[in-house]
């Protein structure tokens, strides 16, 4: 099953980090933690005009973590709050349902995730940070 879970793509989008670091100058930041497996996502959105500027993220957690959280800012720019929104349902239910709407193609990557069940708060984690970001900025 690792295999299937840390195919080459995902492999490849955690390597390409989009996003990493921090903004010095957040409208908002949040950070939360999986108690389970110790992974810890800061994700920092500059807020402009309703629509989100840049992202940026701070993942101390495994490959799963990292590679949502690069998507989460690859996609997650120049998107509004509904945007974002859909793009956190989209991500659940591939997660809860192993179903995915056809406009979230970017989180197919993730698909064999659905089959283990125990990693998929790894890559929902970097949703959890989004929303809470995106409340307290919008």
């Amino acid at each position: 099953m690792s295999e299937a879970l840390y195919h080459k793509a995902l492999v490849e989008r955690a390597r390409a980090a989009f996003g990493k670091g921090r903004l010095p100058d957040a409208t908002s930041t949040a950070t939360v933690d999986n108690p389970l497996c110790g992974d810890r996502v800061t994700l920092d959105l500059s807020i402009r005009d309703g629509r989100i500027v840049e992202i940026a993220h701070h993942v101390r957690g495994c490959l799963l973590c990292e590679a949502s959280a690069a998507t989460i800012a690859e996609h997650g720019r120049g998107a509004d709050r509904a945007t974002l929104e859909a793009m956190s349902t989209a991500a659940r239910t591939l997660m809860a349902e192993g179903t995915l709407d056809p406009h979230w193609q970017c989180l197919e990557i993730f698909r064999p995730v659905h089959g283990a069940k125990s990693r998929r708060e790894c890559v929902l984690l970097p949703f959890e940070a989004l929303k809470r970001a995106a409340s307290a900025g919008f």
